[in-house]
């Protein structure tokens, strides 16, 4: 059974950076597309970000575009969210997601797409 575990939340101050990794456990993550969720309280699940199957081809939701950096190494099983000028409004609960049905080169914004989901990471930005 595929496990993902997020790793790397925590508290910092607005403009602070931070980065989030996600551990795919049970089947290699090359096989899957990831990508990156967030939920604040009262909230609907907003897209971030989502990387295909072997890293060449990226997306971001337009609320971090220029702020946020997805990556994957895939010899390490894992995925990154690099998270830098960091403001308030990004305090959330952050889940990583997998994609079993992605092509090669597809990604896919819409969360209903993803079959496997992390627990999330708190992240809290402060002013």
């Amino acid at each position: 059974q595929v496990q993902l575990v997020e790793s790397g939340g925590g508290l910092v101050q607005a403009g602070g950076s931070l980065r989030l990794s996600c551990r795919v456990s049970g089947r290699t993550a090359s096989a899957y597309a990831m990508a990156w969720f967030r939920q604040a309280p009262g909230k609907e699940r907003e897209f971030l970000a989502a990387i295909s199957r072997g890293g060449g081809n990226t997306n971001y939701g337009d609320s971090v575009k220029g702020r946020f950096t997805i990556s994957r190494d895939n010899a390490k099983n894992t995925v990154y969210l690099q998270m830098n000028n960091l403001k308030p409004e990004d305090t959330a609960v952050y889940s990583c997601a997998a994609d079993r049905n992605a092509i090669l080169h597809y990604i896919n914004p819409d969360s209903g797409a993803y079959d496997f989901w992390g627990q999330g990471t708190q992240v809290t930005v402060s002013s």
